[in-house]
């Protein structure tokens, strides 16, 4: 697998960032996510917003990939929540206890009204 297989779009709603994530994360997509949250960060986003609804993949290296982007996102200065988990991801992120330091949401206008 390589970060071709991780798609990201960064776009802007309601005054707040949101990147999309779809197809596959993994310790390939580091780049792929990276480049994304640079893109974030220089719309100057204090919260950022993860939409995962077209996730079709992530394994314990994409795990280890969403903390080294939260801890970088903390750096900056930034937010991170997360929306449209399937319920296997929420369970994953829940045992890991990613859900602590990124807060979960059903879908990305729950998210928005949170980054408010």
């Amino acid at each position: 697998m390589t970060e071709f297989n991780t798609r990201t779009k960064v776009r802007r709603v309601d005054g707040n960032v949101v990147i999309d994530v779809g197809g596959e994360i993994t310790n390939a997509s580091e780049a792929a996510l990276g480049e994304a949250l640079t893109e974030a960060a220089s719309d100057d986003a204090a919260t950022v917003i993860l939409n995962f609804a077209d996730l079709d993949y992530m394994n314990s290296g994409g795990i280890g990939v969403l903390v080294t982007l939260l801890i970088r996102a903390n750096r900056e200065g930034m937010r991170l929540l997360a929306c449209d988990l399937g319920e296997h991801y929420r369970k994953i992120f829940s045992l890991t206890r990613l859900d602590e330091a990124i807060a979960c949401f059903d879908d990305e206008a729950s998210a928005l009204a949170a980054a408010i």
